[in-house]
């Protein structure tokens, strides 16, 4: 088969389109033919070195595709939705930037007719994170008032069409006039372009009361002003460090900002148990099939020669908290095969 590997850490040239040998499903995992991988900041990190991998390795974590081959003790794990021929995602499953990958079966999410490959594959960290930060980290009411931070990025524009189907008012920060647009689109009523003063303008806009709940997924940059927009007894929502990790702070400060509330969530934590995993997809794929989330990502469908232009844009995608981004597998072969043509982004 083929997969993308790292043999030595660096920017996107060490990414490397090899013919490898296939692995072949152990004791309660299944072998799934891989139709699109999503490209997520930690597979940056990875093959930067940020987060060390045992060379040589493949990268990617999340995608999705059909089973191929079920391995021994399948049937006795109470997976009972997982069968040869069925289209299968999955989020935290290494190796994915292949054309088989090997995962257990009880990780594994059944998707929908409804759903390509690519939806699913984009939907299954970023679609279960945002289910898992809009219902149980903070449940977001009818009436609320949330700020978004990175709201064109993956997971804000998701956020922002699930917390106004919720009947939450949204205000968002983007870094550009660009991303203002995607951001509006998705669902925003109020657009901050810029970090500078965006907790003065925030409780301009909410007549100097401050919001119910901060999403931040930039963190350091972003989080003293985060607590400075909250409300009195508002939720701090801290889910990543895309400007990097905040360091420790005095905890009296909750006390100070009006018994304001934190968290640091991981959606690991909020899909244990399959059935919660399940549950949770089930919202995420309903809300695409029936018309209220819109999935908008970059689809990279590269050619042997020329795939390192795609991922050397995921990179900056990634860098400036961009619209997210799938590679196409099966694209990949059939565009390496002919050996022309130029990455296509749609």
């Amino acid at each position: 088969m083929h997969a993308i590997s790292v043999r030595a850490t660096g920017g996107p040239d060490v990414l490397e389109y090899l013919e490898i040998d296939a692995p072949e499903p152990g004791s309660g995992e299944v072998a799934i033919q891989v139709g699109a991988a999503g490209v997520n900041f930690i597979d940056i990190y990875h093959r930067q070195g940020v987060y060390p991998m045992p060379l040589p390795f493949v990268p990617g974590r999340e995608g999705a595709g059909r089973v191929i081959a079920v391995g021994p003790g399948v049937d006795d794990i109470a997976v009972d939705d997982i069968a040869v021929g069925d289209r299968v995602a999955w989020l935290q499953v290494p190796a994915s930037y292949a054309e088989v990958v090997i995962g257990p079966a009880e990780k594994l999410i059944p998707v929908p007719d409804a759903l390509s490959d690519e939806q699913a594959a984009a939907l299954a960290l970023q679609g279960l994170t945002v289910q898992s930060l809009a219902t149980d980290v903070y449940r977001i009411e009818s009436g609320d008032t949330v700020l978004i931070h990175a709201g064109a990025g993956g997971v804000g524009l998701l956020l922002t069409q699930v917390a106004t189907a919720k009947g939450a008012r949204v205000i968002t920060t983007v870094s550009t006039p660009e991303k203002a647009v995607l951001s509006r689109n998705a669902g925003a009523g109020d657009v901050l372009i810029g970090y500078d003063g965006f907790p003065s303008a925030v409780r301009d806009l909410t007549n100097g009361v401050g919001v119910d709940a901060v999403y931040d997924g930039v963190g350091a940059a972003t989080f003293d002003g985060s607590l400075d927009s909250l409300r009195v007894r508002g939720t701090m929502v801290l889910f990543g460090g895309a400007s990097g990790q905040v360091p420790p702070f005095d905890i009296q400060r909750l006390n100070k900002g009006g018994s304001l509330k934190l968290t640091r969530p991981n959606v690991d934590h909020f899909v244990l148990e399959r059935d919660e995993l399940l549950g949770r997809a089930r919202d995420v794929f309903g809300w695409v099939t029936d018309g209220s989330l819109n999935v908008n990502s970059s689809v990279f469908l590269p050619s042997n020669a020329l795939f390192e232009r795609a991922f050397s844009r995921c990179d900056s995608m990634a860098a400036s908290n961009a619209v997210r981004s799938i590679v196409s597998f099966r694209s990949l072969v059939r565009s390496s095969m002919k050996s022309s043509g130029r990455p296509n982004v749609s």
